[in-house]
């Protein structure tokens, strides 16, 4: 089962915290035990796992990731302009493969699913496959 989910950015760095959307999406179809794996199929766009208590956290991932990835660089050759964009993309990722027991990803207490944009705003999507076992 492949699920595709449309979400729309609102600001040119961002995590969106989507692990309620995942939740509901293996809810809805009855998956018990077995596994989820959530990928981004945009290259200046990222999925990754973190705390999604405190909202400090990602305010400090994206403002660390700028400071490493600054938007301009005399050096970046790539003739889009994006290529901070790419480079977080990268080394975020495109997935992550979660378990599913008894119903629940198999998250620590403070995890979240981010969804990463690192271009926007745009209007993004993701992809949701998820394996019963």
């Amino acid at each position: 089962m492949v699920h595709k989910v449309q979400l729309r950015t609102s600001k040119h760095d961002q995590m969106i915290d989507i692990t309620d959307q995942v939740r509901s999406i293996i809810t809805q179809n009855e998956i018990a035990e077995g596994i989820a794996l959530v990928y981004c199929p945009h290259t200046t766009a990222a999925i990754t796992i973190n705390e999604n208590a405190d909202p400090d956290v990602v305010h400090d991932m994206l403002m660390t990731l700028n400071k490493v990835y600054p938007w301009t660089c005399p050096d970046y050759r790539h003739g889009e302009g994006n290529s901070a964009a790419h480079l977080k993309a990268s080394t975020i990722g495109c997935s992550q493969l979660i378990p599913i027991t008894n119903g629940n990803l198999l998250l620590g207490t403070w995890q979240g699913i981010y969804f990463c944009e690192f271009d926007g705003p745009r209007q993004r999507s993701f992809y949701l496959k998820l394996q019963k076992d």
